[in-house]
């Protein structure tokens, strides 16, 4: 903008006017940040420095483009930051689908549509709007979609407070939302953030399957099911296997036991009701897909991104930690000699869990 239009603006009526459109969006929450990230930025760097962000190495690829805006898009002042509610309406319990080990048990962020396409879309909107308001301004829509560190931005921008799982909370909505960036020139007036309410609580520490909560707000990511099943590329660790249970895509388990998500707020859009009846889908249901399949029924799905190989991976690990059944053991023999190398070492461990299963039953009914 040009620095005497600046100058005449009303900045904090425009933050205002922000914070309606973003509401008429359906964002239920918005703030303003400024990009003074270097105290998170040293955090950052001592994470890594431990290879807590295992084969992510697109972490550190972008250097400190990704704690320092203005070096990512020139230019940038402020962070315009929001909140949206995906927690979908009419899910299967949670709960019921974990205590099942015949179902499949996907994060419940992934049940419906793509929120990166959501998200992406509503901002880019509220971008136009501010930019009809003002003129021609300088910015950039993320949503989990770049360099950014989008916890530490939303809580510099009054959105919450970083839990000691390392996700975001409100008082008022718990945890189940997704974060998304608007990158600015615009010197609008910034948000305090907010004080924390995590207190002596330590559940989410406790109850995680695989311990990869390693100290209040430390997360070594190489033992998170969600980095396992989504975002690792390989053969996933023996001994973490059992842990997995049967979680075939993400993990919500330090979120459902969170007090503050007793609060939370149902999604108001119905892109993320559950599609295909994921919610509730059965493990052996899914391991029939083929590979059409699963791009035709995952088409505009979080989870497309995996891939079909890793789709088959999780859900053998899954089909290994079931209990003794005759047809998940033919239906994994038949998988046997998959092309994919790493869906055969997967299927073959799944098979000798099943095998030694079904060897202790017929021991412990002979004795």
């Amino acid at each position: 903008m040009a620095e005497q239009d600046a100058a005449a603006r009303d900045w904090p009526a425009l933050a205002m006017r922000v914070r309606e459109w973003a509401r008429e969006l359906g964002f239920q929450q918005v703030g303003i940040a400024d990009v003074d990230l270097s105290e998170a930025e040293a955090r950052l760097h001592a994470w890594l420095d431990q290879g807590f962000q295992g084969d992510m190495e697109y972490l550190a690829r972008h250097g400190t483009r990704r704690s320092r805006p203005a070096e990512l898009v020139p230019g940038t002042l402020r962070v315009v930051s929001v909140r949206l509610n995906y927690l979908p309406n009419g899910a299967r319990d949670s709960g019921e689908v974990l205590a099942d080990p015949a179902r499949a048990y996907i994060s419940r962020y992934a049940l419906g549509r793509d929120y990166h396409k959501v998200l992406r879309g509503r901002l880019q909107r509220l971008a136009e709007r501010i930019e009809r308001e003002v003129g021609e301004f300088r910015y950039r829509v993320y949503t989990d979609s770049g360099p950014v560190m989008e916890v530490e931005l939303a809580v510099k921008a009054g959105l919450g407070w970083r839990g000691k799982h390392t996700l975001l909370l409100h008082r008022e909505a718990g945890s189940w939302f997704f974060l998304g960036e608007i990158y600015t020139d615009l010197p609008l007036p910034v948000d305090n953030p907010q004080s924390e309410h995590c207190g002596a609580c330590r559940r989410c520490i406790d109850v995680c399957p695989t311990g990869a909560i390693i100290a209040p707000y430390r997360l070594d990511a190489r033992r998170c099911i969600s980095y396992l099943t989504i975002e690792h590329r390989g053969s996933i660790p023996e001994p973490l296997r059992p842990l997995l249970g049967n979680r075939i895509y993400g993990c919500d388990d330090c979120q459902l036991v969170c007090p503050w998500n007793r609060f939370a707020q149902p999604a108001a859009l119905t892109d993320f009701e559950p599609r295909h009846g994921l919610d509730r889908a059965g493990l052996l249901e899914l391991f029939a897909w083929t590979a059409e399949e699963f791009e035709r029924r995952l088409e505009g799905s979080a989870m497309r991104r995996i891939g079909y190989e890793r789709w088959l991976r999780n859900l053998a690990v899954a089909l290994g930690n079931a209990p003794a059944d005759a047809a998940i053991l033919r239906t994994l023999e038949a998988r046997r000699d998959h092309p994919s190398a790493l869906v055969r070492e997967h299927v073959a461990w799944a098979i000798a869990q099943q095998t030694s299963k079904r060897a202790a039953a017929v021991g412990q009914h002979a004795g």
